[in-house]
């Protein structure tokens, strides 16, 4: 998502931060006008979370810079995009990089080749649960509420709860995804009070086979942290989101989503269990939703197309396997 010239903030001085109190006294939402294919709206604030350090040793925010200006000696960039998804950036990278090759959604494409075996191939951490499928086929089309925070993201027992409470008041059916360990050094454990109020209408699973699930005509949207894998699955099934973006990317990810696509709606970091139900019952019932659906599913629509034989990411895996091939042969 994006190309952040990581050399250039820190020669502008915009990172690493001075002291820990610019976390907080508005600096980041300083905006960055100048970021080559990027909105001019952009802030300091939507850019991945790495530039957030006071520490100019930082090992990810020097990695990333070092990244950053080896790119250019690359044979190729390789990106799980579409390019009518982000033509901006993508067309802006050409301009400065090796070739770029955008050929996603990769798991689009798959579905383009007509071999079983691949099915055996998964890039899971966890493993899957499709029992979940069975109960949305017993679901309404479109009324279920989808929540995953991803492989890696954690939250506080404070969080946990009002996450809960805020599905639980919204009074909508919701599928929620709890890993043992999403909870930051505790068990993942839910109020007894949330389990009894919730049973009739809420499934609770340690994973699942999520491109399944976002593909499922029951769910209606999808409860995320906007990682880039859960973001361009959403895309690529045309369900609208409310945003949740922890750390890396998913911040840029969040800003793309609700301000570019117009096809989410963003958490405020300290979540509260109102502003939970205000934005599910804002999805699943109210016209900003209907009107997020529809864009959702221009751009389900336009994914199809990249992947389709003759579309643009169609074509760019197909020049990206002979140019290997060239290479190996040479």
């Amino acid at each position: 998502m994006g190309y952040v010239h990581y050399p250039h903030l820190i020669q502008k001085g915009l990172t690493p931060l001075k002291d820990v109190s610019y976390l907080k006294n508005g600096y980041l939402e300083t905006t960055l006008d100048w970021l080559k294919g990027m909105d001019n709206n952009i802030r300091l604030m939507d850019l991945p979370s790495f530039v957030r350090t006071t520490d100019p040793k930082d090992i990810m925010l020097n990695f990333l810079r070092d990244e950053v200006v080896r790119a250019p000696r690359a044979s190729a960039i390789i990106l799980n995009t579409f390019d009518a998804l982000e033509n901006d950036v993508v067309s802006a990278m050409q301009s400065i990089l090796p070739p770029v090759y955008t050929i996603g959604s990769l798991h689009l494409l798959v579905n383009q080749i007509a071999d079983k075996e691949l099915n055996l191939i998964g890039s899971n951490l966890w493993k899957e649960e499709p029992e979940c499928l069975q109960w949305l086929d017993t679901k309404e089309p479109g009324s279920v509420v989808y929540v995953n925070f991803g492989s890696i993201t954690v939250m506080t027992p404070q969080q946990m709860i009002e996450f809960a409470w805020g599905l639980a008041n919204s009074k909508h059916t919701f599928l929620w995804i709890i890993r043992p360990d999403l909870v930051s050094g505790e068990a993942a454990m839910l109020p007894p009070e949330f389990i009894m109020d919730t049973k009739e209408r809420g499934l609770l699973a340690s994973w699942c086979p999520q491109e399944q699930v976002l593909t499922h005509p029951s769910i209606g949207g999808f409860l995320t942290h906007n990682g880039w894998n859960s973001t361009i699955e959403s895309i690529c099934g045309g369900v609208p989101m409310i945003c949740w973006p922890f750390f890396a990317e998913q911040q840029t990810n969040c800003r793309y989503t609700c301000v570019h696509w117009e096809i989410g709606m963003e958490i405020d970091n300290n979540v509260k269990r109102d502003e939970v139900e205000s934005l599910v019952r804002k999805l699943m019932e109210e016209e900003k939703g209907k009107e997020m659906k529809r864009k959702a599913m221009e751009w389900k629509k336009k994914a199809e197309e990249a992947t389709a034989p003759g579309g643009s990411s169609y074509m760019n895996i197909d020049k990206l396997i002979n140019e290997i091939l060239l290479q190996a042969y040479q």
